[in-house]
């Protein structure tokens, strides 16, 4: 139960530290001008996207508030389905739900736009992101461990069945 506890307790942290660090960033910091943060790792770029995942479908507000609220229904659907069975399953839900709301927060109440600040130096392809687009990226990535563990325990139950009916089928045999 603890660990339950601890995943929503650490959602709303995300969600907390997500709105508290874009606040930050838009005050005290310049738009489009980079600063060393950790440098050789990360820099500080201020900006703001209008789309979504690499800035794509910008300026269709409505159409990715949208997007966002039926992922963040599946998730609710996921987690009353079978997320309190499975820890696994509802901390990677609850890192996605906070990172979705910590976004729709920004679309909502910041004309359409997402303050991402975060730049990856080592990586310069990579889009500038922010605190809930790592929540959402590691909670999708937990997500992914979780079905793929799944795929894998429910291959191998059935191959165990496979066997005991052959074993089965064999004791008949002989008797």
């Amino acid at each position: 139960m603890i660990s339950y506890i601890l995943a929503v307790i650490t959602g709303v942290i995300v969600l907390a530290v997500d709105q508290f660090t874009k606040v930050f960033i838009s005050n005290n910091f310049e738009m489009a001008k980079s600063y060393k943060f950790l440098p050789g790792l990360i820099d500080i770029t201020y900006i703001h996207n209008d789309g979504g995942a690499w800035g794509m479908l910008g300026g269709y507000t409505w159409l990715l508030l949208s997007v966002t609220i039926v992922i963040m229904l599946v998730c609710i659907a996921l987690l009353l389905k079978c997320g309190v069975k499975n820890k696994l399953m509802f901390w990677s839900i609850m890192l996605i739900l906070s990172g979705g709301v910590g976004n729709m927060i920004d679309r909502i109440f910041r004309g359409g736009n997402v303050i991402d600040f975060l730049h990856f130096e080592f990586w310069p392809t990579f889009p500038v992101f922010n605190v809930a687009d790592c929540a959402i990226v590691i909670g999708a990535g937990l997500l992914l461990v979780y079905f793929f563990k799944d795929m894998l325990d429910e291959n191998r139950k059935k191959r165990l069945d496979a066997q005991k009916a052959v074993a089965q089928a064999n004791e008949n045999e002989n008797s």
